[in-house]
């Protein structure tokens, strides 16, 4: 993981709980929202891949489970196809395998990131970041291939172009600056690189701006209107962006050229 932080933005490195804190003790960009300061917190890490985050994501999409999830999101960033080729590689060529980097932005406990690392291998690099000290704890206890770094989603510490998949699911809506977050993910991402995306979308007779105002302030969720995430992604310069509604939340995939 060494190579793919940019020294530049880098400027606090302590090894904790088993990953690299790069953010300050007084440095917190979660915001002040309820949802936000559940993220911190010590209890909703215990709870959060196996009952918090499944009801959240069944509600928020009109019944998805977290395997089809993992699976969308593996589909999204074309992770299986490179998997399947790196195999075929490395029966033959195990010493000259290219290795795949995957990000995991707001990774909180690591569910989508494990799910990462299994997918692309040993061969691969897959790095978890999330600002909740507390979640990435929980994701260090829960094991797996991958690393994890606290810092912050609207400001990544690593290198231009450094990760050929980049992934975003359930945390957008929480983060407070997230048109920056998406100019740091695509800032990140690889030529040919892939961003995958899963946030909230006003899909009912109020406006966006409407839905938001009346949302935001009880939940600390942002309501995002329909073009609001592809509209960021276009002017970040990226390609074959694709959208897809499903109940109250949005798929969103683009590509590097």
């Amino acid at each position: 993981m060494e190579e793919l932080l940019d020294p530049a933005r880098v400027h606090v490195r302590r090894e904790r709980d088993g990953y690299v804190d790069l953010l300050g003790d007084d440095d917190d960009p979660t915001g002040s929202g309820p949802g936000q300061r559940l993220m911190v917190s010590r209890m909703l890490p215990l709870i959060y891949e196996r009952v918090w985050r499944p009801i959240g994501g069944r509600l928020l999409m009109g019944g998805v489970d977290m395997a089809t999830e993992h699976r969308t999101a593996v589909e999204m960033l074309a992770l299986g196809n490179v998997a399947e080729r790196e195999r075929r590689r490395r029966s033959a060529l195990a010493s000259q395998a290219n290795p795949k980097f995957v990000l995991d932005v707001a990774c909180g406990t690591g569910g989508f990131t494990r799910r990462f690392a299994d997918v692309v291998g040993p061969e691969g690099v897959v790095v978890g970041v999330d600002a909740s000290g507390t979640m990435l704890a929980q994701a260090v206890r829960e094991g797996g291939g991958a690393k994890y770094v606290r810092a912050s989603a609207s400001a990544l510490p690593f290198r231009d172009g450094s990760f050929d998949a980049v992934c975003c699911f359930a945390a957008l809506y929480l983060i407070e600056e997230p048109l920056a977050a998406l100019a740091e993910i695509a800032r990140v991402l690889a030529p040919g690189g892939r961003v995958a995306l899963l946030s909230s979308v006003a899909r009912g007779p109020l406006p966006a701006g409407v839905a938001d105002a009346m949302v935001r302030p009880l939940t600390g969720v942002r309501i995002f209107g329909r073009d609001d995430l592809t509209g960021e992604l276009r002017r970040q310069g990226l390609i074959d962006i694709r959208q897809k509604m499903r109940g109250l939340a949005q798929f969103v995939s683009a590509r590097r050229a």
